[in-house]
């Protein structure tokens, strides 16, 4: 408890932890209060040194409240949003509170007020203005961060192409691997002619000791700073009609697969006292899944096996990360035997990704998602949940599946 408490507080200055604590009471507890309890005739608030009343004042908590849960999210989470919105909120809070003490307090004082408020609150706005480093990604390109190689599954196409993209356009060489020889060669040519730099394709399948030997031997005497597990296949349709041979090659690929790769490489990573390994589980391993269950399955493996590994490494220098996205574009759908269905581009996927790498163990992608995989797990039973589940897995699968 103690070392996930130095870590939360250590993401952030000191300053800004009171302004976290502070927007975690008035989301959590004061508006709540304000709102549901307290009685109406002694309701009051001031937006932009204005006094409001009654049922006025009432309504305006609202807005009050989504105010501080913004501010509980973004400071928790450290969001880019953040800037220049925490400032902009911020001075209007100095103009605010001067007003408010020149012209409602009725004391002698209230000049000596109004420059002490002043001079606080437009404190908190200049720090919360010069404040933009802190919201950023971690400084320095991937390549400065990691150097080395980045080998990458599942590289053809989808999120493991776009995982390479993003590492060549940084300047970082890349091992291509996955089974399709054409698609790998077309992306490791793409990389090459657009970004000028290295790579390796290896035309291999990671369900197959022989596949991951291959994949390994692609990347012997390379300084490999990264490592991506992106490969993975879906099965939709009821557990008992997917023929035995499918569920095995989906359990080596999906489980099996990063394990051996990981094991391999992270004493490596750990020896140069900096590196990555990125996990690309999914939302659908925070909760029961039927129609899916397996494949839900084997993403709370590499869900959990990432997080637990970013505690282990933690002031290793090596960064571990459970990427879980939802629905994406890409070639998943198809050969999982869904019905196709509406998803976020797997360039957007990637690039949340990159942007939490090294900050935290793990990421969902999408305001929606991201609400399935905590919301859903906390505040419903779970045969509920995998009943809701169900009813929404079998409008993605085909009937002769179900």
């Amino acid at each position: 408890m103690g070392e996930w408490l130095q870590h939360q507080l250590g993401r952030r200055p000191w300053w800004m932890n009171g302004m976290l604590l502070f927007c975690a009471w008035m989301a959590l507890v004061y508006v709540p209060w304000d709102l549901f309890v307290k009685p109406v005739a002694l309701d009051e608030q001031v937006w932009f040194g204005i006094r409001f009343h009654g049922w006025a004042a009432k309504l305006l908590a609202i807005p009050h409240w989504l105010v501080y849960a913004a501010g509980l999210v973004g400071f928790w989470g450290m969001r880019r949003w953040m800037h220049p919105w925490a400032a902009a909120y911020a001075a209007q809070m100095t103009f605010a509170m001067v007003v408010w003490q020149l012209v409602y307090l009725e004391s002698d004082w209230r000049y000596v007020w109004a420059a002490l408020a002043g001079a606080v609150f437009g404190w908190l706005t200049f720090v919360l203005w010069r404040a933009r480093g802190h919201f950023q990604p971690a400084a320095g390109s991937l390549r400065e961060r990691y150097g080395g190689w980045a080998l990458v599954t599942g590289a053809s196409s989808g999120i493991g192409a776009e995982f390479a993209r993003a590492f060549a356009k940084d300047g970082m060489p890349v091992v291509l691997a996955a089974r399709s020889v054409e698609q790998l060669a077309s992306v490791a040519d793409e990389l090459a002619k657009r970004h000028g730099v290295e790579t390796r394709a290896v035309a291999c399948d990671l369900a197959t000791p022989e596949g991951l030997r291959e994949c390994l031997a692609a990347a012997d005497g390379l300084d490999v700073g990264i490592l991506v597990n992106n490969a993975g296949v879906g099965c939709a349709g009821r557990f008992d009609l997917q023929p035995p041979e499918r569920l095995d090659a989906l359990v080596q690929l999906n489980c099996a697969a990063p394990v051996a790769l990981t094991a391999a490489l992270l004493p490596r990573l750990r020896a140069r006292g900096r590196g990555a390994v990125i996990f690309t589980g999914s939302v659908s391993g925070a909760q029961p899944l039927p129609l899916h269950a397996l494949y839900a399955a084997t993403k709370s493996f590499d869900n959990l096996l990432a997080e637990g590994l970013w505690g282990e490494l933690r002031g290793s220098g090596v960064d571990v990360l459970a990427l879980q996205p939802g629905a994406t574009e890409t070639a998943f759908q198809r050969t999982a035997g869904q019905s196709p269905h509406a998803g976020e581009s797997a360039e957007k996927v990637v690039s949340v990704a990159l942007r939490a790498l090294g900050q935290q163990p793990s990421v969902v992608s999408g305001t929606f998602n991201w609400l399935r995989a905590n919301a859903g797990v906390r505040l419903l039973p779970r045969s509920l949940l995998a009943l809701l589940a169900k009813q929404v897995m079998a409008k993605q699968t085909p009937d002769s599946l179900r």
